[in-house]
C-alpha cells in the first residue's frame, strides 16, 4: 500500500473551508510550541495578546484601524492570486501609493482647499496601478517571472521612498519625514482611531465580489487561475487580463498606501513599508480569495499585530507577533494542496479515497 495526490475534479468546498480553519489552529499550536520554549506560558500569552488587541476601547479602535490597510492589500493580492499571477509587490504598490499622494499635499499647493485630498488620494492609486503594471506587462509581453519582478521592484520603490524623506522632500526642521499634509486635507477619524478610510474599503469589499463572482471579467479571471489553455482557447486573452488584473491590484494597494498616509500618519516618513502588503499575501490565502471572508482574516491579522504590544510585559520581544503570522502561511501553505488534490492509498486489490 502506497499513499499518493490525485488530483480533484473539481474544487472541494468543503476543503476550501476547513483548510484555513485548521491552519489557523495548527498555527497557534506551533506557536504554543515557540512559546513554551521561550519559558513562557503559551496560554497566558494569548490570553494577554487578546486583552491587547481588545482588552479596551482605545484597543479595539487601534486593532480596527490596522484592519483597513491590511484588508486593502489583501483584497489587492487576491485579484491577482485568481489568475494565478504571484502578486508579491503590493508592499511595493503600497509605498508608491503613499509617494503619489505626498507628492500632491508637497507640490500641488496650487489646487483649492477642497480638491488636494480627492485629487491626492487619485495620483497615489494611479501610482499603486503604474508600479503593480510594470510586472504585469512584463510577463503579459515576455513571459518574465512575475515573483522575481514583483519582489525586487519593492526595495526599489522602498528605497526611493526614503531617498524621498531623508532627502528630496524631507522637511526644513524635520529630523526624518516629508512635510506634514495640511490638516484639511485629513481623512476623518469617526470614532476615535477608527477613520472614514473603512467605508472606502468595506464598499470596495461589496464591489470585487461582485466583480469576481457576478461579471464576465470575474469569470475570465477563474478560468484562467483554473486552465489557461482551456481559457485560451475560449477565445480570452489572457496578456490583457495580466495586466489588467495587476493594475487593477497595484491600484487597490496604492489606495491601502494612500488611505493609512492620509488618515494616520499624515506624511512621508521611516516606516512607511510597515509590512501590510507582505501580510496581505497571507490573509489572501486563508480567505480562500473571498472579498468578504478577508474582513475576518484581516481582523484576526490586525489582532496579532496589535497585541503582540503586549509580549514585551512578558519579556518577550514585539517581532514575536510577527512570528506568530509567519507560522499561520505555512500550515495554510501545505494543507492548500488539499483543495485542489485529494489523498489517495493505492493497494494491489482496490483504491481508497481521503
Amino acid at each position: 500500500m502506497r499513499l499518493g495526490l490525485e488530483k480533484r475534479d473539481y474544487r472541494s468546498t468543503r476543503m476550501t473551508v476547513l483548510v484555513p480553519i485548521v491552519s489557523l489552529l495548527i498555527s497557534f499550536l506551533l506557536g504554543a510550541i515557540v512559546l513554551a520554549i521561550s519559558n513562557v506560558n503559551p496560554l497566558q500569552t494569548y490570553g494577554a495578546m487578546l486583552k491587547g488587541a481588545f482588552g479596551s476601547q482605545t484597543k479595539i479602535q487601534y486593532t480596527i484601524a490596522k484592519t483597513i490597510p491590511l484588508l486593502l492589500c489583501g483584497l489587492a493580492v487576491g485579484i491577482a492570486f485568481r489568475l494565478k499571477f504571484w502578486n508579491i509587490g503590493a508592499e511595493g504598490q503600497y509605498v508608491a501609493g503613499v509617494i503619489g499622494i505626498t507628492w500632491v499635499m508637497q507640490f500641488w499647493t496650487f489646487l483649492p482647499n477642497m480638491l488636494l485630498l480627492p485629487v491626492g488620494m487619485l495620483i497615489g492609486v494611479l501610482c499603486g496601478a503604474f508600479w503593480g503594471g510594470i510586472p504585469g506587462a512584463l510577463k503579459a509581453q515576455w513571459s518574465v517571472d512575475e515573483t522575481l519582478t514583483t519582489l525586487m521592484m519593492n526595495y526599489i520603490i522602498i528605497g526611493y521612498a526614503e531617498y524621498l524623506y531623508i532627502n528630496a522632500w524631507k522637511a526644513p526642521r524635520g529630523n526624518m519625514g516629508t512635510v506634514r499634509y495640511p490638516e484639511f486635507a485629513w481623512l476623518p477619524r469617526i470614532w476615535g482611531r477608527v477613520h472614514s478610510g473603512i467605508y472606502f474599503a468595506l464598499i470596495l469589499v461589496v464591489i470585487l465580489w461582485f466583480v469576481l463572482y457576478k461579471t464576465r471579467w470575474g469569470f475570465e479571471l477563474n478560468m484562467i487561475g483554473k486552465n489557461r489553455r482551456a481559457a485560451q482557447c475560449q477565445g480570452v486573452s489572457i496578456k490583457r487580463n495580466i495586466i489588467l488584473a495587476m493594475l487593477v491590484s497595484g491600484g487597490i494597494a496604492g489606495l491601502a498606501g494612500v488611505i493609512d498616509s492620509a488618515a494616520v500618519t499624515h506624511q512621508l516618513t521611516k516606516g512607511v513599508n510597515s509590512g501590510y502588503g507582505f501580510t496581505g499575501i497571507i490573509i489572501a490565502w486563508m480567505s480562500g480569495l473571498n472579498p468578504f471572508v478577508s474582513i475576518m482574516v484581516a481582523l484576526i491579522m490586525a489582532a496579532l499585530e496589535t497585541g503582540s504590544d503586549a509580549l514585551q510585559l512578558m519579556k518577550l520581544p514585539a517581532a514575536m507577533g510577527e512570528v506568530m503570522q509567519g507560522l499561520i502561511l505555512i500550515p495554510l501553505l501545505a494543507g492548500s494542496i488539499f483543495t485542489e488534490y485529494k489523498l489517495v492509498t493505492h493497494t494491489s486489490h482496490k483504491e481508497a479515497t481521503v
